[in-house]
């Protein structure tokens, strides 16, 4: 079992939809401006921009950015404490309590996904109702990032279990697929042929991000077709 993701760069509009839902599913600090203008937002996705061509064919595109969940991760190699290792679904977990903060994770990693948390994280009345029980918050000084919704995955699994049975495709989603309206991002088992995310991983359009660096994404995009 290798859980991986595919996003489709063809029907994805940029709304943003995913980063939303995925900082409320996450309890996912909220930073303020002044933080933010000092690199220190915090975000699990966020939308990549990439510009093509030159003006006045200028071109902007917008496309989702989670957590690669590289089959070879460099984050899990500098790490000295092991806070941050692949568990045997091919997930690159976090160790919270575990984590020093020193950083080295957020330094070996090509694809810039993970936060440091630089406060305390804190809720304004109104917003601290919605924080997720089922999501640890994080404390100041560890970095974090996309689990995949984990903590999603292992409830489906305990009700699987509970009724006999194995697994099946669509018993979880990830907190971003789940929300995108336009149904651009797929999740599953990357190794399981009867996975959806299994066929379009093998899509004449399929690439990944950085592929030359052999980190081996298993967040796949599928290329646009003009």
């Amino acid at each position: 079992m290798k859980w991986g993701m595919v996003i489709d760069l063809q029907k994805c509009t940029g709304c943003g939809e995913c980063v939303a839902a995925c900082k409320l599913e996450n309890n996912v600090a909220i930073v303020e401006p002044k933080e933010s203008e000092m690199g220190r937002t915090m975000l699990w996705m966020d939308m990549l921009t990439v510009h093509e061509g030159e003006y006045p064919r200028l071109r902007v595109r917008q496309f989702p950015r989670p957590c690669m969940h590289c089959d070879h991760p460099p984050c899990t190699k500098v790490c000295p404490v092991r806070a941050t290792y692949k568990n045997e679904e091919g997930i690159v977990a976090q160790i919270y309590p575990q984590c020093i903060g020193c950083r080295y994770c957020m330094a070996a990693c090509p694809y810039t996904v993970k936060s440091f948390n630089w406060f305390k994280p804190e809720w304004a009345p109104g917003i601290r109702e919605t924080v997720n029980p089922d999501v640890s918050v994080r404390p100041v000084g560890v970095v974090e990032k996309c689990t995949f919704c984990v903590h999603r995955l292992q409830k489906a699994k305990e009700q699987a279990k509970s009724e006999g049975r194995n697994l099946r495709e669509n018993d979880f989603q990830t907190a971003c697929a789940e929300s995108c309206p336009a149904g651009a991002i797929v999740f599953g088992d990357l190794e399981n042929t009867n996975h959806r995310v299994n066929t379009l991983s093998r899509s004449p359009r399929a690439t990944r991000l950085l592929e030359d660096l052999g980190t081996e994404p298993k967040v796949i995009y599928l290329k646009e077709v003009d």
